[in-house]
């Protein structure tokens, strides 16, 4: 009996020695100097992201990260594209997201360049409703829009953001006018993709 409870114990110990890693890289064009990471508690999927920004700056980025909550699908502001795959088994996330998807797929959405949201984007891929976001940045109030992918709509917590709503259908995302810029809040976006 008492061998019993000792493997018993000790399997219980092993058990909860293990901890949960995912590979991490950031802000490379490609993660061929990704590392392990032992998860922090609370995290149970990894994350990987392939960002492509247009216009004048062109920047692709490749991320990789621990995550508590995401959501695999594509989002497309416009000026950036954002495509994230997420699984949650042990360093599940050793292939990159792939690249955001460019061949459209006959839906529109208002999108906002600056202080116009008159814009229209194509969506692309999965991206199969259109977002609004407003989000805070310090104390200022900040308003994107685009498409998205269903599965990211569906996400139920986004810190510094205030309101999120999706809707389907061609531009059903309104097309007023904001006073911010919209690179602020897609950064409070991907931070919440990055660190949740």
């Amino acid at each position: 009996m008492d061998l019993q409870i000792s493997v018993f114990l000790f399997f219980i110990l092993f058990t909860a020695g293990h901890s949960f890693s995912c590979y991490v890289c950031n802000l490379t064009n490609s993660c061929a100097d990704q590392k392990l990471k032992t998860c922090p508690s609370g995290s149970s999927k990894c994350i990987s992201l392939t960002v492509a920004s247009q216009g004048q700056i062109s920047v692709h980025l490749k991320i990789k990260d621990c995550a508590v909550d995401c959501r695999s699908g594509s989002m497309n502001f416009g000026i950036s594209k954002i495509s994230s795959s997420c699984c949650n088994t042990d360093q599940c996330n050793v292939q990159d997201a792939p690249d955001p998807p460019n061949i459209p797929n006959g839906m529109k959405c208002f999108s906002c360049d600056g202080h116009n949201c008159s814009n229209t984007v194509s969506c692309s891929g999965t991206e199969d409703r259109c977002i609004k976001a407003t989000g805070i940045v310090g104390d200022q109030s900040i308003d994107v829009k685009g498409c998205v992918s269903k599965s990211i709509c569906d996400s139920t917590f986004i810190p510094n953001v205030e309101s999120v709503s999706c809707c389907a259908g061609n531009l059903c995302n309104g097309a007023q006018s904001v006073t911010q810029s919209v690179l602020f809040l897609c950064c409070s976006l991907l931070s919440y993709f990055l660190m949740h």
